[in-house]
């Protein structure tokens, strides 16, 4: 067996999560393919800017008489400075900032509650999954903290088990959310989007066996294409058992005995059809305990790099690609539903996208899975965004957790073949060593994927008045795709300058230029150097595409962005109005006319593509 596939069969020992947070349980792998009760909808809402119901004037966490607790008032004379049944209600999942005016731009703590009737069946365990809260949450089960978590992006599970009887009764769950932002948080204070708060993803209560498949691994072994490597890991008392993993419609399937850890590995025939970008091809899979049952819906490739270029099924590819925010089409806000995470995939086939760039944090499961469906390749990314505390290892930590929980989520999806460690970061040795040891974690949790980063390129201008672009940053030493975020012609002189560029291959590995753009109000025009223009952005579109096309080394594109999102960084009256105005839509979806000029594009790419040593 060659080095990758021992790695592979091996990578479920270094799924195990990082002990970063307290309370919460190792994730339950497709959570919505369990048995399960939504407990989105209306919740009752106390807005806490002080953190009074937490701490005391001495910020000491509160024994008594906190918000978690949930109390009512039984005497005329009890003392109670809060609410809940007469509080107002927010939506979850969603946004405070969305739902109320005087929310905006609140940040602090909201405290979250909702009342539940449960009862738990013998031999039963509850699960609660919160897909996510922005950015810290403590989770309260009848009073009682069961789990804290940071990071805003990632889903994290509570085990509610020992505080449900058989008996029917009813019990509150609080949950504390904050999203004041931090120097040494992950993303940092500064960042270009909306700090959005809140419980922005769904809240589920999974009913699972007490011995149950907690997590599992069926893709293809990138060395071995003809077989599937899988593995299972079941959390329970009853550990050893055997396991079966099935792929009904091509009669294949494997059965194992798992070890003392519950764990075990498998391998199996693949003779079907390979999952391919815009022709994806899914197929259910069985995976089977003794005491459990999960269905998914797996599709099968290889992704690999082969020199400067992006091999997918062995072919090379070029990533015709745009990057999204998750912001909401239409309304604004975040808690997308699943037909809005449909929507903003619509457009980026529409404008001729094999591939999206999905930044500057994991989006939601539904989202992933959507483009797995729609045969979408996908870049996805921690937010560990410009200027962390590289020297603090406590953001550290919170880093390689939310590498830890993306990766654990979505290493079943065929879309995904890029994972993401930073975005525009600068250059420092203690930087690069932070970055390096996330390169590490995440090989160690998926060798059968790409590893990339969006950095800068360093550019010198030459005595012939060309400006040569070259990458020298340490950290692409440790890439397998590296991603260039450039900006000449708008922050960097005007689009005239572009043409001056040339680009020389300083790694010897595929370029992706993960961000370009200019900003611009849709309806707005001028001539093509009317600053905030239509007619500037699609200026500058021509000349970024017709530069880029004598790069030999470049595999991909994905502009900046598909639509205008908020961002508090962009006060510009009537022109950005809080929004980031780089979008090809309006956040109404209007689109502006670079729109067409990077479709008619990625048309030419998608026709007459092929790897050249002189572009293209």
């Amino acid at each position: 067996m060659s080095p990758r596939s021992i790695a592979l069969a091996l990578l479920v020992t270094a799924a195990l999560p990082a002990a970063t947070q307290t309370g919460h349980v190792p994730l339950v792998q497709h959570a919505d393919g369990r048995a399960h009760e939504v407990l989105d909808g209306a919740w009752r809402v106390v807005v806490d800017p002080y953190d009074v119901g937490y701490r005391n004037i001495f910020d000491e966490p509160l024994t008594t008489s906190w918000f978690a607790h949930d109390a009512q008032e039984t005497e005329r004379w009890d003392r109670l400075e809060y609410d809940f049944d007469a509080a107002d209600a927010l939506h979850v999942p969603g946004d405070w900032n969305s739902q109320r005016p005087e929310l905006f731009l609140y940040e602090g703590t909201v405290w979250y509650r909702r009342r539940v009737r449960l009862a738990r069946a013998e031999d039963e365990r509850l699960i609660l999954r919160f897909g996510a809260v922005n950015a810290r949450a403590r989770v309260f089960f009848d009073g009682d903290l069961l789990a804290e978590h940071e990071g805003g992006y990632t889903p994290f599970d509570v085990e509610i088990t020992d505080h449900v009887g058989a008996e029917a009764e009813d019990h509150s769950l609080v949950v504390m959310a904050n999203d004041t932002r931090s120097k040494a948080g992950v993303p940092m204070d500064n960042m270009d989007w909306w700090n959005y708060g809140g419980i922005t993803r769904s809240v589920r209560l999974l009913r699972l066996p007490a011995t149950y498949v907690r997590d599992y691994s069926v893709q293809l072994d990138p060395e071995a294409p003809e077989e599937i490597v899988a593995w299972v890991a079941l959390d329970g008392a009853r550990l050893g058992q055997r396991v079966r993993v099935a792929i009904p419609e091509l009669g294949a399937e494997a059965s194992a005995q798992t070890d003392a850890d519950g764990v075990a590995r498998l391998r199996l025939p693949f003779r079907g059809e390979r999952w391919a970008p815009l022709d994806p091809r899914l197929y259910d899979v069985v995976v089977e305990a003794e005491t459990d049952r999960v269905e998914d819906r797996i599709g099968f490739r290889t992704v690999e790099v082969d020199g400067v270029d992006v091999l997918v099924n062995g072919e090379p590819v070029f990533l015709r690609g745009i990057s999204i925010h998750e912001e909401a089409p239409f309304r604004g806000g975040r808690g997308l539903t699943p037909d809005e995470d449909r929507q903003l995939l619509e457009w980026a086939t529409e404008l001729g996208c094999n591939y999206v760039r999905l930044a500057h944090y994991p989006h939601n499961e539904a989202m992933v899975r959507a483009a797995d469906e729609m045969g979408l390749l996908v870049w996805s990314e921690i937010p560990a965004y410009w200027a962390l505390a590289w020297d603090d290892p406590a953001t550290f930590a919170s880093a390689d957790q939310q590498l830890r929980e993306m990766i654990t989520r979505d290493k079943n999806r065929a879309a995904v073949v890029l994972w993401s460690v930073a975005n525009e970061t600068p250059v420092s040795p203690a930087r690069t060593d932070f970055l390096t040891r996330l390169t590490e974690t995440a090989r160690a949790l998926d060798p059968t994927r790409l590893i990339t980063a969006a950095v800068f390129a360093d550019h010198e201008r030459q005595p012939d008045g060309s400006t040569v672009f070259r990458v020298e940053d340490p950290l692409a030493e440790h890439l397998d795709v590296v991603g260039v975020n450039e900006y000449v012609g708008w922050y960097d002189g005007l689009p005239d300058k572009i043409g001056t560029i040339r680009w020389e291959d300083t790694v010897g590995k595929p370029l992706v230029l993960s961000e370009f753009g200019a900003g611009a109000l849709y309806g707005l025009r001028g001539d093509s150097l009317t600053r905030w223009s239509e007619d500037y952005q699609a200026y500058l579109y021509e000349e970024q595409l017709a530069m880029l096309r004598d790069v030999p080394f470049l595999r991909g594109l994905s502009p900046w962005i598909l639509m205008d999102f908020r961002s508090p960084r962009r006060p510009l009256p009537t022109i950005q109005e809080f929004w980031n105005r780089k979008g090809l839509l309006s956040e109404r979806g209007e689109r502006k006319l670079a729109f067409g000029v990077l479709q008619r594009f990625y048309a030419e790419v998608a026709r007459d593509w092929r790897p050249s040593p002189t572009g293209f």
